[in-house]
């Protein structure tokens, strides 16, 4: 199980965050999620290496292709933790896939490069 500095660092990154919202409407391969993306295979296949460092995703190989999937539970950690402060509800995935949109229509940042 990844440690919760794992998944927030992940989740810090805009690029990882949009990866993580096509992917909550069905799998996909490696190439098909760096479609909309103006940056290299080799900086998305970066992104989704930490991605699955942090446990927020799986790959997996099926044929000669890389398939991505979002693991619906690894969200459950973070959750806890934040739900320890007493300030935060659980969280509701179908307000944070809205919060995700969101994002996605904000203005990119300056660098959406791996770190």
């Amino acid at each position: 199980m990844a440690s919760l500095d794992t998944i927030f660092a992940a989740l810090a990154d805009p690029t990882r965050r949009r990866i993580l919202t096509m992917l909550l409407e069905d799998d996909m391969a490696v190439t098909d999620v760096a479609e909309p993306f103006e940056v290299s295979l080799a900086a998305i296949s970066k992104h989704l290496g930490v991605l699955t460092r942090a446990g927020l995703i799986s790959q997996e190989k099926r044929g000669r292709v890389t398939w991505c999937k979002l693991e619906p539970t690894a969200l459950k950690d973070a959750s806890v933790w934040m739900q320890g402060f007493g300030q935060f509800d659980p969280v509701d995935l179908d307000a944070f896939e809205a919060f995700l949109e969101r994002e996605l229509d904000a203005p990119p940042t300056s660098s959406e490069n791996p770190p």
